[in-house]
This record gives C-alpha cells, structure tokens and sequence, in this order.
C-alpha cells in the first residue's frame, strides 16, 4: 500500500489531524443509510451480480450481503469469532526498532504504557479483524490529549464496509464515499486504522473470505428452507375442496381459507354445496436429504475459516489425532492473522503515535508485535535442562525464561526459592559428599574444626539409613514374644534392610578418613 508513503510525505501535525473525516458535510449521508439486506430473495444469479458490481468498485451491495451472512448464519458467525478470539486474547508487546539506543528503548516503554493505560486493545483488535470476511476493515481515529500532554486517539470507530468504495482505475486502493464524486475522498492521514487482510490473492474486492462462503451461505439457506416446508406439511393430511361450478369468486376464496386453516385449527365451515376431503397422511420422506446438504454446507464453511471441521465439530470418524493436526492448521491461520493485524497497527497506530508526540525519528519508529509462542512443557525441561547443563552446554538463563514464558524478575523482585530443609530424613548421601567436599575446600579453617564438621555432615547423611534400620529393629523386637523368636526375626529380616545409602556414606567416610590422614601428614611435614 502507498497509503502510509503519502502520510509520511504530508509532514502532518497534530492539529491537521483533530477533525475526522466523516464529521465532514459531504459524509453526512453516509449517518443516514440504512441497509437494504440483499440476502432476502438471494438467488445465483443475484449473487453473480453482486460479485461482479463489487469488482468494479462498488463495494455497498457486497459489503450489505456480507454482514447478512454473518448475522443470519450462526454457523458463519461461530466459526469467525472463534478466529477472531484467538488473536485476540494474545499478549502483545513493542519491540524498540533494531539496535535501539537507551533513549529508543525508553521511548518505547513509554509508548507501550501509553497505549495500555488509554486503549481498549481487544475492542481494537476485534473490529480490525473484520476485514478476514470483508477483505478489508476501516476504524477511525479522533485524537485527543492526556493530562501530561500525550497525544493519543480518544475516539476510535468501526466504520461499516459499506462506507468505502474502490476506484475503478485502483482496485487496491480504498475511498471513503462521497456524495460528490463516483471514485470518493482518500483516507485523511492519520485519521485511520484500514487494516487490509488477505485470505487470497488479488484486489481488494475479491480477497474477503466471505467471497468463497457466500455460495456454501446460499445453496445451505435453499436446503434449510425446503426442510422447514417439509417439517410444516410432515403428518399433516392432505386436503381437497370442491366446487360447484357456479361458485363465485368470493366461495372460492372461502374454501380454500378453510382447506388451509382446517389442518392446523381441526375446524372449519364451507357451505353444503361444497365439499371437504382428506386423502392419505403425509407420512412418507424423511429430512436426511435436506440436513446432508445442510452439514455439507457447513463443513465447506469451517474448512474455509478454519482450515478443518475437527476442531468445530465431531465427526462420524474423527479421532483424536486428527483433531490435533487439524488444530495445528488452525495454530498457522491465527499465526497468519497475527502477522498482518501487526504489520496493520504497526503502521497505522503506533507510528502515528510515536510521531505525533515527537518520540521517534521518521526512518525509526517501535513495531506491535503479538506473542504467539505456546508455552512448552515444564516438566520436560525442569528434567532435559539440568542434564543439558550437566554434560557441558552453556545455556543461556533467558532461553529457558523465553521457552517457558516466565518473566524474568527486575531489581530486588522477591522471587520463588526452594526452601533448603537438612535433616536426618532429607539429606542423601550427594549432599552429603558436596557439603563435605566444599569443606574439605576451605583451607583457612583449623584441622580439628574441619574434622568435627566432616563427622557431623557424616552423621547426618547415614541418618536416614541408621534410622530406618533402627526403625526395622524396634518393630522386630515389638513383635517377637521370646529371645529365641528375636534371633529368628534378626536373622531372617537382615537381608531387607536398606543399605545402599549408608554403603555411600560408609565409602565416603573412609575416603574422608584417608583425605584426613593426608592433610595431616602434609601439615606435619
């Protein structure tokens, strides 16, 4: 788009910018519209015409017919908020433009409080994405200022798709209308948020992606209405008047509002000339034919907005694995949508922004970006990263912090610790030998000091065995009713004491010993 070249070119101030352009006289009959809803009586060959009109330039009927799809399909209106949604509810932040000095990066946190603190993002964020049905998605802009002086839009509105119109000499480019002129009035500079969003190639009026729902939209509505006049006439007999022939007109009419009324009312009145039959029940046929081609319709409409239909509805054969690759689809189109609504604010709002209140330079300005990485499993990596790190890789702390989505803490942030709890019960034997080997390090501190502490560490790391052995020994002693039972018991429950851990500490305890032994020797000599 040329659009944003031309507003770097006007040099604007801000207070070119206060008056928005459809406050104007010539787009006050744009207030007063009202839509004419051309999916009543819509037939394929109306909905050609529509298409073609549109591809000329004139957006109004396509745009109307549009927004009656999605307000009278519930399925079209589902499966779009649900896209919408998921870009929606992502965090966001501005990145400082690339190799950013102290006073960029400042700015930029001022700018990003600014948007927080006076913008409703979601609201933004919802009516921008308007333009994944429509092609495109106009919100105006009315600019106001803080009570520091900030300027910043204070009035910000969805236009509707049918206040905008394309030249026929330029398909890509979009005019408010007019009453003046058949090609309209440029977007004002920085009056504007025209988010374009492409689910196709090609010009404005044929990159919509209500475009491709529009004939699922309309062979789904033939189908729904023959399955209700099926519904309204199923049981129900079929009626026959008869005539004389020198009935009049009005007698006519008569019988045939009493054959009508007499299958809901079951009561009528015809003169006795006449006469009144019921034939068969109409009990044959049933709706499978009509509700096939209705989820027809329906699956090709959540494969277009989706990418699939197992992550809207169940099917017959669905599984779970499906479901999951067709949920990744779903991942990559509001991955797809996050990139453009981005590039959209980017240029539209936060530049605007930036220059308007002097923060930036015209060739630097901070870029909107959405955060779409998903959180990665934590227990995968509190297991993979301590391994990692055990065999030699240098990882830096801010890979895990970034992976794992937690916020790196600022200053003196009080942050979670594991609580450091040394006991007879909790302490093993590796602890033990890394207490006693950072002991065995400090070399300031006497002889005997460092035995007296290498016996305590000792102690407490065969704890926990000494215990459980002690523990073994009492229940057996509880237990026996005589010497003799006590020896059998001792005998026979040897084997199932646990050991392993104090074999370490008896290890470590020797080498400790031999260390000793060493040192002293050494100090001697």
């Amino acid at each position: 788009m040329s659009l944003i070249a031309d507003w770097l070119a006007a040099k604007l101030t801000p207070a070119t910018v206060k008056t928005r352009q459809t406050d104007a006289p010539q787009a006050v009959a744009l207030h007063r519209e009202f839509a004419e809803h051309p999916s009543k009586g819509l037939t394929p060959a109306r909905l050609a015409d529509i298409f073609i009109r549109a591809e000329q330039g004139d957006l109004t009927a396509q745009a109307e017919l549009f927004m009656d799809m999605r307000e009278k399909d519930t399925h079209i209106g589902a499966e779009l908020s649900k896209r919408e949604m998921a870009v929606k509810k992502l965090d966001w932040e501005l990145r400082p433009p690339r190799d950013a000095s102290a006073a960029e990066k400042a700015n930029t946190k001022k700018l990003q409080d600014l948007i927080n603190d006076e913008l409703d993002i979601g609201s933004l964020r919802t009516d921008a994405l308007d333009a994944i049905g429509h092609g495109y998605s106009c919100i105006e802009l009315g600019w106001g200022r803080t009570a520091a002086g900030l300027w910043f839009p204070n009035q910000i509105e969805h236009r509707p798709p049918t206040w905008f119109v394309c030249p026929p000499d330029q398909r890509n480019v979009l005019h408010l209308r007019d009453s003046g002129s058949m090609i309209g009035t440029p977007l004002q500079p920085f009056g504007w948020i025209p988010h374009f969003h492409k689910s196709r190639a090609g010009y404005i009026p044929r990159t919509g992606l209500f475009r491709a729902l529009a004939w699922p939209y309309l062979y789904k509505n033939y189908s729904v209405r023959d399955l209700a006049e099926f519904l309204e006439i199923y049981g129900l007999p079929i009626r026959v008047g008869k005539y004389p022939p020198t009935a009049s007109d009005k007698e006519k009419r008569d019988l045939l509002r009493t054959v009508l009324s007499i299958g809901h009312n079951a009561a009528g009145i015809i003169p006795d000339t006449m006469q009144l039959e019921l034939q068969q029940v109409m009990a044959s046929g049933n709706a499978d034919s009509f509700m096939a081609m209705v989820n027809w319709c329906e699956a090709s409409q959540s494969k277009a907005i989706l990418g699939g239909t197992l992550t809207s509805s169940t099917a017959a054969n669905g599984n779970r694995a499906l479901g999951e690759v067709h949920n990744e689809v779903r991942l990559d189109i509001r991955d797809d949508d996050v990139v453009q609504l981005d590039q959209t604010l980017s240029s539209y709002l936060v530049y605007p922004m930036a220059m308007l209140n002097g923060l930036f330079a015209d060739n630097r300005c901070p870029s909107w970006v959405s955060d779409t990485q998903e959180p990665d499993d934590l227990a995968l990596y509190a297991d993979a990263l301590p391994k990692l790190v055990g065999v030699g890789m240098r990882i830096p702390a801010r890979y895990a912090y970034a992976r794992l989505k937690i916020p790196e803490p600022e200053g003196d942030e009080p942050v979670l610790q594991v609580a450091a709890t040394v006991g007879a019960d909790t302490v093993g034997a590796d602890t033990a030998l890394a207490a006693l080997s950072a002991v065995r390090g400090s070399v300031a501190a006497p002889t005997a000091d460092i035995t007296e502490v290498q016996t305590d560490v000792l102690a407490v790391a065969a704890g926990a065995s000494v215990k459980s052995m002690v523990d073994s020994i009492r229940d057996q002693v509880e237990q026996a009713d005589s010497l003799e039972s006590l020896r059998d018991r001792l005998l026979h429950g040897y084997g199932d004491l646990a050991g392993d851990e104090l074999v370490k500490v008896m290890a470590l305890a020797f080498a400790a010993a031999d260390l000793s032994g060493r040192f002293d020797v050494r100090e001697e000599g």
